[in-house]
């Protein structure tokens, strides 16, 4: 049994996906509801809200999050027009685990961001994203040595699991599911260490300066 606090990162991992591949989905308890036509409108919509952010980022002198807003728009522009339908409901199927790595690693992150006003809403970010990635990744880190870890069969109200859409419906096996999460998964954990190790650099830097 999933935790509860994972289960929303999941299920907005789904529907952040499918937002960038165009579709329009309402993330909800155990279920995503996503449309089966891509919508243009609402691709334009993502793409202007997207365009707005960097407009504020700069704005507000902050280059960082405006290059970051940037690579988001380019990568919605890829999912959007070049990835075929099938591939992009692989993706969006994929991304519910995925989105518990990638998500539960961006929460994470935010305990960098620079707003100090907004502290004690950081240290929850961390919490759900720590409780959000570990619970994705312990299960198919395990499900390397132990296939019966991998959750194949029905969620009740909620029809096919994840894994089994994957491999039923797209013909993928469970080795390429356990490598596919095992791989995103380190990747994040990769970013983690990188970006704490660039913190601990600055901090320093910084010690040094304010002694000489």
């Amino acid at each position: 049994m999933r935790i509860f606090l994972s289960m929303w990162v999941h299920e907005l991992g789904h529907a952040a996906t499918a937002w960038m591949c165009g579709y329009l989905a309402f993330p909800g308890p155990w279920l995503t509801p996503t449309a089966s036509r891509q919508s243009l409108l609402f691709e334009l919509l993502v793409l202007g809200a997207l365009g707005f952010g960097v407009f504020r980022a700069f704005r507000q002198e902050r280059p960082g999050l405006a290059r970051a807003l940037i690579a988001v728009a380019a990568l919605q522009l890829f999912c959007a027009a070049l990835l075929g339908p099938a591939r992009q409901r692989q993706l969006i199927v994929f991304m519910g685990d995925g989105g518990c790595l990638v998500i539960g690693t961006l929460l994470m992150l935010s305990i960098y961001t620079r707003s100090a006003a907004q502290g004690w809403l950081r240290w929850g970010f961390l919490g759900i994203g720590a409780a959000a990635f570990a619970d994705a990744f312990s299960l198919w880190w395990a499900a390397r040595h132990d296939a019966d870890r991998i959750p194949f069969g029905m969620n009740e109200g909620a029809g096919l699991s994840d894994p089994s859409v994957l491999s039923e419906g797209f013909g993928w096996s469970a080795n390429m599911l356990v490598n596919r999460y095992v791989a995103l998964g380190c990747v994040c954990l990769a970013v983690l260490a990188s970006v704490w190790l660039l913190g601990v650099v600055r901090a320093r830097r910084a010690v040094s300066a304010s002694t000489a």
